[in-house]
């Protein structure tokens, strides 16, 4: 495998996963049951592919470290950030493009911390596909008449958490922590965490029908593809600002099944913002 396989398979696992998250918030199943299932269930299947691969959870002291300070603040607390910069912008579109673009953050921080390459046909298809995301995730008629003026720093905290979270993956890989160790034990502290959300909001879950619990197994499946395939990119590809550039180019096809299953609009505006991502993104893999 390559890293342009490993970042198709992400691809395509990111846009399933986010699709059966849209499904599960239209069953109006907590978020924070669409959180666990996005932590635990991958658990379980990494747990269960350790008995067929040779994983050792024997490290030293400082890549404990990192893994804890991985689950708690970048993988935790950038989700929690993220959302808040969500909820509390003036368009939910200006949060998401502008975390987003930790690609470029991801891909210039490589080139001085990992002497990673970086070219000029790279930094053009890393820019194809942040700029024309923005036509794609903006859209003015989600605009609110008021904000909070901390949106800004949250989103900016989500930007920082993403890339930090790449790069210290990156970071572990290069030093022979095996992808399934840090996996495994950067989501049993974010598991452990989101469970005691559950518990301190009281987060009713006993109720939760057939269908919640189908989807919820499915974001958790998608879940475990996902964060396994880019981590298997982030260890193949020559900058691991590519693979986080794929990852964000997934917005264009998630666009389109969120059309055709959703019935959400689809724009000639977010239909620009599609061509000019897949343009992005081809030229990426060239």
């Amino acid at each position: 495998m390559n890293w342009i396989i490993a970042s198709l398979l992400m691809f395509l696992s990111s846009v399933a996963l986010y699709l059966c998250v849209r499904k599960s918030n239209a069953l109006k199943t907590p978020q924070q049951l669409n959180n666990l299932a996005m932590f635990l269930i991958p658990v379980l299947v990494y747990i269960a592919l350790t008995t067929r691969t040779p994983t050792s959870f024997t490290l030293k002291p400082f890549e404990y470290l990192l893994i804890i300070v991985q689950g708690i603040f970048f993988s935790y607390l950038g989700n929690v950030f993220s959302l808040k910069g969500i909820e509390y912008s003036p368009n939910p579109g200006y949060s998401l493009i502008i975390s987003k673009s930790y690609v470029v953050f991801t891909a210039v921080a490589s080139v001085f911390i990992f002497s990673a390459p970086l070219t000029i046909k790279s930094v053009i298809a890393i820019s194809f596909i942040v700029l024309f995301s923005a036509l794609i995730t903006i859209d003015k008629d989600k605009s609110r008449a008021t904000s909070h003026r901390l949106w800004l720093p949250y989103t900016m905290g989500a930007f920082f958490c993403w890339g930090l979270l790449a790069l210290s993956s990156k970071y572990l890989l290069n030093v022979g922590v095996p992808i399934l160790t840090r996996l495994i034990l950067t989501m049993v502290v974010v598991t452990v965490l989101i469970l005691g959300e559950i518990i301190y909001k009281k987060v009713e879950w006993k109720k939760v029908s057939k269908n919640q619990l189908v989807t919820l197994l499915l974001i958790g499946i998608f879940g475990a593809s996902f964060n396994y395939f880019m981590q298997v990119g982030f260890n193949l590809a020559p900058n691991v600002g590519f693979v986080n550039a794929a990852n964000a180019a997934s917005i264009s096809l998630l666009t389109l099944m969120s059309s055709f299953f959703f019935k959400d609009e689809l724009t000639l505006k977010k239909m620009i913002g599609i061509f000019g991502v897949t343009t992005g993104l081809v030229f990426l893999f060239l």
